[in-house]
């Protein structure tokens, strides 16, 4: 194993770690344009810095994040009149694809968003991302981001990008539909297919799923590894240190498969994107959805959803599986999307300023504005806010376990077997035993 897969893997430990101070320093609860490709910004005439950011909240599937990144924008530019900052949105897919291309050409934006870990690596390894360091322990950040947050974007000892966001992934679920089947939130496993049965008997689609983009799916795997096999069994089935062999890993692939044969997913689900899925869900053609709270905005605050939608809106935690070694408490999730600067940009003092600044104004307005869990230390003990926003927060708080999105802390290449793997699990076009096989291989290369 190499030494930075072990700085690596230490850092993640050191993440985890962190996330059990939540409690205690995250959130006091009371009662409760587009810009042109091309490298870098440029100073012009008069002074003017043009700062390039590209971001994945388009207006029409992100609309609170969306409005959020434009007012930060425009304030930045109305007290810093010298800076000019063109944004290019992208949806998530297309994002990743386009970052993979302009590093390739060493052309990335001055600012951008990017994954931790794994996803992170060879960015890094790369010369792409500048270290942030300065400004973690710089008088505006300092002590502001919760306990661990950061150390999921830390390599060898620097850190290189400020994440905005934690997350955890629960089951949202249409409480009118469950209502007028007669339906319980499910607490173990064979209730939620008992669940399911009764919606497909029903001609109503249980689960709403784009599996298209793969890490959709991986979200259902995840779960059922973690309440069969426990959730350091599949930490460290991921990191190398152990295996998909396992037999609870074997099984909760398994799982998945029964799961298609019953018809739990939408119809067409592995052909269709995670946005073409969720409007499964948000027109009330599906009962459940399983996302992380990125989702929150559209149950909370976005004006654009009806407020009688909004309302009908509830989640349950993934459900216990009989003899597994699951906790309830334990989540998959972890800190969300972080903020870069490129190594190479012209302007790259100006792009630091301004993450400083948009990190520090995030986390001050995305939870009254975007409804957004952000990975700075909030009080919101002052705010008056949705019952669905506040339940999960303190499931957060009392997160037992919160283990990262696997694509996310795999080397690029495992990611992607992970991921065609996934799509290949739900498709059955290999068994669960081929499915741990084709893993195993690809995490022993190591990269």
């Amino acid at each position: 194993m190499s030494n930075e897969y072990s700085v690596r893997k230490r850092s993640h430990r050191k993440w985890v770690a962190g996330l059990t101070l939540l409690l205690s320093f995250m959130l006091v609860l009371s009662g409760c344009g587009v810009g042109k490709d091309g490298q870098g910004g440029s100073s012009g005439a008069g002074g003017k810095v043009t700062l390039k950011m590209m971001h994945l909240w388009p207006e029409g599937s992100s609309a609170q994040q969306s409005k959020l990144v434009t007012q930060i924008i425009d304030q930045y530019q109305k007290d810093h009149p010298n800076v000019v900052i063109q944004q290019e949105v992208l949806e998530n897919e297309q994002y990743k694809n386009k970052l993979k291309v302009l590093s390739a050409s060493n052309e990335l934006p001055d600012i951008g968003i990017t994954w931790a870990a794994g996803f992170m690596e060879p960015y890094v390894k790369g010369g792409l991302f500048t270290p942030m360091d300065d400004l973690l322990q710089g008088s505006k950040l300092k002590d502001k981001f919760v306990p661990g947050t950061t150390d999921a974007y830390a390599l060898d000892g620097k850190t290189y990008a400020l994440p905005i966001e934690l997350n955890i992934t629960p089951i949202y679920y249409n409480k009118a539909i469950f209502q007028k089947y007669n339906l319980k939130v499910p607490a173990t496993f064979d209730e939620f297919k008992q669940v399911v049965k009764t919606l497909v008997d029903h001609g109503v689609a249980p689960i709403a799923l784009g599996n298209k983009d793969r890490w959709t799916g991986s979200l259902w795997y995840m779960y059922l590894a973690d309440r069969i096999a426990g959730s350091e069994t599949l930490k460290k089935a991921i990191d190398g240190s152990g295996s998909f062999d396992d037999p609870g890993l074997i099984q909760a692939a398994s799982e998945i498969q029964t799961l298609v044969d019953m018809n739990a997913f939408n119809k067409g689900f592995n052909g269709l994107s995670n946005d073409e899925g969720k409007s499964e869900f948000m027109n009330d053609k599906a009962a459940m959805y399983l996302m992380a709270t990125w989702e929150l905005p559209n149950f909370t605050t976005n004006p654009e959803i009806p407020q009688a939608f909004k309302d009908q809106v509830g989640f349950f935690k993934f459900p216990m599986v009989a003899g597994g070694k699951g906790n309830e408490n334990s989540w998959v999730g972890g800190p969300g999307v972080g903020l870069f600067v490129s190594e190479n940009s012209k302007v790259k003092e100006e792009a630091k300023a301004f993450v400083e600044y948009f990190v520090e104004k995030w986390g001050e307005q995305s939870v009254t504005q975007a409804g957004v869990i952000p990975a700075t230390k909030v009080d919101t003990s002052k705010e008056k806010l949705p019952k669905l926003y506040v339940d999960l927060l303190n499931g957060l708080n009392q997160a037992s376990n919160i283990t990262l999105f696997a694509d996310v802390q795999m080397k690029p290449n495992a990611a992607q077997v992970h991921l065609n793997m996934i799509q290949a699990l739900f498709g059955k076009a290999v068994t669960p035993q081929q499915f741990a096989d084709q893993h195993k291989a690809a995490i022993e290369k190591g990269n």
